[in-house]
């Protein structure tokens, strides 16, 4: 299964303000653009989206910016895949021109399987397992949060 670009640039922002080192750093959007080499104005888009779905927050002023929200922080990484993802199929029978096979095939239920296999299998893991010393370094912070010190 791949992952549309939208979902990439969310788990991307998810993973930056997961390195966050709270309150004392403003992260915006344009920020983690620049970080993750991707367009504000989609980054903007999936933060939109985040914030939704009650994985971040922002605040207004000068002050403000975004950050992880108590979800957003426990969330699994499937269950923030399948937020930005929506519910859709891996393939769409009916279209324009409904396939023929519609009402015999098996294929549409086989990659339904596969599609929860691979959710499943992304539940497994958390923000917290997909950041590390070195996605601050990468990220050219000064200094990493306190939880990586527990995951190296």
């Amino acid at each position: 299964m791949q992952l549309s670009r939208f979902t990439d640039l969310g788990l991307r922002a998810m993973m930056r303000l997961a390195v966050s080192r709270g309150a004392e750093e403003r992260v915006t959007a344009k920020r983690i653009a620049r970080q993750v080499d991707a367009s504000e104005h989609y980054v903007a888009k999936a933060v939109t989206k985040l914030s939704d779905l009650g994985l971040v927050a922002s605040q207004r002023g000068r002050a403000g910016g975004i950050f992880l929200t108590e979800a957003g922080r426990t969330a699994t990484v499937g269950q923030i895949v399948r937020g930005l993802e929506g519910d859709s199929e891996v393939v769409e029978c009916l279209g324009e021109r409904p396939c023929p096979l519609v009402g015999a095939c098996r294929l549409r239920r086989v990659l339904a399987d596969a599609q929860q296999a691979f959710y499943e299998e992304l539940d497994k893991y958390t923000l917290s397992d997909l950041v590390d010393q070195r996605t601050v370094e990468l990220l050219h912070l000064t200094a990493a949060p306190a939880f990586l010190s527990h995951n190296e």
